[in-house]
């Protein structure tokens, strides 16, 4: 399983945002300075986390985009539903019907137990660990 390249930044973003949350918006020129990235792009991802409501965007001047969950509510899973969209990774392509293949029970129920992993996970929390081992791209 690969997640895309979207996923990857909008989790780098939301750690980023978490780590320096304050209360001034963090502009989209900061944001793709600071991750090397288009600002285009970047904002094509932006869009799909204010649309999942984890960040809200203010436009004008002093415009931006800022928090809009409490930092110890956001998890992995918030941001990859986010980016990634709600669909099972795997499928059935042999059987008409899913519900008799074992195969595709064994993978939904291991789809099951990672999808539970990392809604416990929370961005939080490797943020607060990482004062000893620092974060990707901090």
């Amino acid at each position: 399983m690969k997640y895309t390249k979207a996923t990857n930044y909008a989790l780098h973003t939301m750690a980023y945002m978490i780590k320096h949350n304050k209360d001034d918006n963090f502009s989209l020129q900061t944001l793709s300075n600071h991750f090397s990235i288009s600002a285009t792009y970047l904002s094509k991802i932006l869009t799909q986390l204010v649309k999942a409501d984890l960040i809200q965007s203010t436009p004008g001047v002093k415009g931006g985009y800022v928090l809009r969950k409490k930092v110890e509510d956001i998890s992995f899973m918030d941001v990859i539903k986010a980016t990634e969209g709600t669909g099972a990774l795997f499928s059935c392509e042999l059987h008409e019907e899913e519900s008799g293949c074992q195969i595709f029970k064994v993978m939904k129920e291991a789809e099951n137990v990672m999808e539970i992993y990392l809604q416990n996970k929370k961005i939080y929390e490797i943020i607060q660990n990482a004062a000893n081992n620092g974060i990707c791209k901090e």
